[in-house]
């Protein structure tokens, strides 16, 4: 067996896995290593099957040989003296080595060097190592992160430059950190995407473009994506540039050194602002402390610090909150199991003081205002604000601040119900655009860009189009379709150049984090805008189009309108406003107590048309008492995504993936389940690129979907299709899934369970999901043998036909396709203004010819969008669809009475709404 000294067996090399499976497959073949050389060192040995072990040993050495170089730990060198101590036959050296590679993937930090020499032993004399384990003073494990550096000069050279960086470290240092070196702008591109574990990257002047190692297809593919058009220049400053900028493509939270020749204060000015920070390669000592300076930045974290300084103070309470510091319950026999069941600290960092550092959310100007400004860097936003009563609140807030009485706004109907009360709160006048529906698997999908085109100008062809303010959208829906928000808001803005949008990114907020995620979110989106809208190329590309277009008059034809409805538009950048809200749930995709959102702003005219509007918003739906666990929580939630955000986003996505694998490779689950791709839930008339499962087909094509495709699927949801089971999703979730195996989801439909999967989820609940559905569908295969019967139905079966929203009643009308909801709702506080209506007695009176119109929002939850809102016209169609709806829970909905509705004396009182 062959040493590996340059990271390359001679013959065996594999292709460098991608992404999405380079992190399972470098720990299953560490692990699998282990075992396999136990087996071989094992005093029972087989002779013939030890040489079958062998075989296999040297099979992952050369899985591992195409990986191990672009990871700093264990690293190439560990590697490299395992592979040697093999070869000669030093079975259990090897076996020691490969249990501390193991150990350290465990523990995820520091590493045992192959001598026995710790790295630690850099300057760390306080530092402490067990197991592997490396333990800093204060007795807290200290991280280990990885810096890539990207160099084609001398290898000892780069071995010297690499150990004078390390002997810079000191014992007070908060982490320690190691090298990948790598040659080439492709081999720095494939440790970027592949290991997440880099947290800075240093760039000199001497490189390769290419790479010597074997990629494989997709990998290779999307490498040469991200590169094409670059690197094209003789010029090597102009190289460097290049390789800044995609780097800052792919992972913008990382920052990019520059190590430059003796004359790097002669290119300074040619590269100002691109870089961190530019050195010699004689300034070690800074090197070491800008990396330390900028990994120590996005770790802190001001107000879960200041919290927990003022728990550890002394003090008296003399303010409102007997649990505060614990004081209630402590020496209480009646409540002293709060404080064991939750802990002391809890308690202790309860208070109702907004001084002593912890600030006050209402007006913040220290630690939360510190912490808000860090969330906006991580979010790419220019102001975020941290919400603790959920999102819910957080859409109220946006849209307050936007929206007065007579506004119209565009809405997607099936969005959360907060903006459906949010907009009757603010009195705006409700469009409601429709999604497409998927009646065969009971959802709905999300709004075309046509439906939302289509409605704009119908607006500006009526000569309304001044009155529209606003267009709410969910951007990655409960079921995980999501929109292109570029491309919204450049043909929205189009047409109209000042409106306002509002994602709703309740279950998005992860999205930041990923490289090919991320240009799917608003904040994202606004901020590529904002950098090409200002550029000659895009001003000219405007120009283009503006001399190819019919211009608008006074009042549109539709024959105009149509070529405006099917021309890819681009805003005029002379006119255009970027003004973009989303709101985030943090609590649910990335870590935060329960009820902790964010409110993110990229609003070009927010200081001159918004600031005060949105001050006052914020003050309204804000508690004077928030809660100092949840904002602490956002806190973290912000420091973890900045730093192992993409590790942590891409091992989800590969556990979803893993579990659709499973599917159908099981005969047994393939015969009652079925992961539903993209092609079941998008229509190809809104993808660009065929792709039924883009993920499954690689890194190239996954990134090639969401470049191009006006809707998209996220591949951590998993839509599991059940209707050949011959269960309604319900009864599944709960019988099934919940009472039968503790299994929980959040969302069903009557012919599918939704499966999420989050950055806290493990290769063990992935297992024991797998074993709990395998379990199910023999139970389901021993009840159709004992029955005789096959309950085994066709795929679409059961299907329910989804309503579309209908229309306001004339009475609430206010033209293009809106309504005043506000009137409408204060309308049934004039009793007896409504009546309780049974679904017979309503389709009587329909049948009948008459009208029959919803006083109040009727909501099913989940999904939680309401099928009527008040003012709407209740028709047959809708009544179809709540008579056969087995959700538990309908909001609105009476079992004992039915609908309220609006009496026909009441309607008769109101005159018709003006139109226009």
């Amino acid at each position: 067996m062959a040493t590996v000294s340059d990271g390359l067996t001679k013959g065996k090399s594999q292709a460098i896995a991608t992404p999405e499976s380079a992190w399972r497959k470098r720990k299953d073949a560490w692990e699998h290593l282990g075992y396999v050389l136990s087996e071989i060192t094992s005093e029972f040995k087989d002779e013939k099957r030890c040489e079958d072990y062998e075989i296999e040993a040297g099979r992952l050495l050369a899985q591992l040989a195409s990986i191990e170089p672009y990871w700093a730990n264990p690293g190439l060198h560990f590697f490299n003296e395992v592979d040697r101590l093999m070869t000669e036959g030093y079975y259990d050296d090897a076996m020691r080595l490969v249990h501390r590679a193991n150990q350290s993937f465990r523990t995820q930090t520091q590493f045992f060097e192959p001598e026995g020499r710790d790295t630690t032993d850099y300057g760390h004399h306080d530092s402490t190592v067990v197991e592997g384990v490396s333990y800093g003073p204060n007795g807290l494990i200290i991280p280990q992160v990885e810096i890539l550096l990207v160099d084609n000069g001398p290898a000892e050279e780069i071995e010297r430059f690499k150990e004078e960086i390390l002997e810079q470290r000191q014992r007070t240092d908060p982490f320690h950190y190691n090298f990948v070196a790598v040659p080439s702008i492709e081999d720095a591109l494939a440790a970027i995407v592949i290991n997440p574990g880099i947290q800075s990257v240093v760039l000199s002047a001497r490189y390769d473009v290419k790479s010597r190692r074997k990629f494989s297809g997709g990998l290779q593919s999307f490498i040469d994506g991200r590169t094409e058009g670059y690197f094209g220049s003789a010029q090597q400053i102009q190289g460097l540039l290049d390789m800044e900028h995609i780097l800052g493509e792919l992972r913008p939270e990382i920052p990019v050194y520059l190590i430059a020749g003796v004359a790097l204060e002669s290119i300074a000015h040619e590269i100002t602002g691109r870089f961190r920070r530019i050195f010699s390669r004689n300034d070690r000592m800074d090197l070491h402390l800008s990396i330390l300076a900028e990994i120590t930045d996005r770790y802190h974290t001001p107000f879960f610090n200041a919290l927990q300084k003022y728990a550890k103070r002394p003090g008296g309470v003399f303010h409102a909150m007997p649990i505060s510091r614990a004081g209630s319950v402590q020496n209480s026999p009646w409540a002293r199991d709060l404080v064991d069941f939750y802990g002391k600290n809890l308690l202790l960092a309860e208070t109702s003081a907004t001084s002593g550092g912890l600030d006050s959310l209402l007006d913040p100007k220290s630690s939360i205002k510190m912490a808000h400004e860090l969330a906006a860097r991580a979010f790419q936003s220019h102001r975020t604000y941290f919400v603790t009563n959920g999102t819910s609140t957080a859409n109220k807030i946006v849209h307050q601040s936007i929206l007065a009485p007579g506004d119209i706004v565009l809405v997607d109907r099936n969005c959360h119900k907060s903006h459906h009360y949010s907009l009757v709160l603010a009195g705006a006048n409700v469009s409601y655009l429709e999604a497409y529906p998927l009646n065969e698997h009971a959802m709905y999908g999300a709004v075309s860009l046509e439906e939302i085109k289509g409605r704009l100008l119908q607006l500006r062809r009526e000569g309304l189009l001044h009155k529209v303010k606003m267009i709410t959208l969910t951007n990655c829906t409960f079921d995980g379709i999501i929109y292109d928000p570029r491309r919204v808001m450049e043909e929205c803005l189009a047409i109209k150049p000042d409106l306002v949008f509002l994602w709703d990114e309740a279950w998005f907020a992860f999205a930041g984090f990923h490289p090919i995620y991320r240009q799917r979110t608003g904040m994202t989106a606004a901020a590529k805008m904002e950098e090409e809208l200002g550029t000659e190329e895009y001003e000219q590309r405007y120009r283009v189009q503006k001399s190819a277009l019919p211009q608008p008059g006074t009042l549109d034809s539709p024959e105009n309108d149509e070529v405006w409805l099917h021309t890819r538009l681009i805003p005029d950048p002379a006119t255009t406003r970027l003004r973009v809200y989303s709101t985030q749930s943090t609590h649910k995709t990335l870590t935060s107590l329960r009820q902790g959102s964010m409110i993110h702003v990229f609003d070009q005219d927010y200081a001159l048309r918004n600031a005060n509007a949105f001050r006052e918003a914020y003050m309204t739906h804000t508690s004077t008492s928030p809660n100092y666990q949840i904002l602490a929580s956002l806190d973290i939630g912000r420091r973890q995504a900045e730093l192992e955000g993409y590790a942590l986003v891409q091992r989800q996505v590969d556990l979803a993936q893993s579990i659709a694998r499973a599917m159908t490779r099981n005969k047994l689950l393939s015969k009652y389940f079925r992961i539903l791709d993209t092609s079941d839930l998008i229509p190809q008339k809104f993808r660009a690129t065929s792709s039924p499962n883009p993920v499954r087909d690689g890194l190239a094509v996954w990134d090639e979907s969401w470049q191009q495709d006006e809707l998209v699927l996220d591949p951590s949801r998993l839509t599991l299709d059940i209707s050949r089971t011959g269960v309604d999703g319900d009864t599944f979730k709960h019988t099934y899934l919940m009472d039968g195996h503790s299994i929980q989801v959040n969302k069903t439909s009557r012919t599918s369970v939704l499966l999420m999967t989050n950055i806290g989820t493990n290769r063990s609940a992935v297992a024991h999901l797998i074993e709990v559905l395998v379990k199910i569908a023999e139970e389901l295969e021993r009840k159709r043998r004992i029955e005789g019967s096959c309950v085994v139905r066709a795929p679409g079966a059961g299907r329910i036909p989804l309503p579309d929203f209908s229309y306001f009643a004339e009475e609430f009308a206010t033209g293009g396709g809106s309504g005043d909801m506000r009137k409408a709702y204060y309308l049934t506080y004039q009793d007896p203004a409504s009546e309780f209506l049974t679904s017979s007695q309503i389709r009587e009176r329909i049948v009948g010819g008459g009208r029959v119109v919803s006083a109040v929002f009727v909501t099913p939850y989940p999904p939680g969008f309401p099928v009527l809102v008040p003012g709407q016209v209740i028709t047959l169609d809708i009544l179809n669809y709540m008579d056969i709806l087995d959700t538990r829970e309908i909001h609105g909905y009476h079992a004992d009475k039915g609908y309220q509705v609006f009496t026909n004396t009441a309607l008769k009182s109101l005159a018709p709404s003006p139109v226009g």
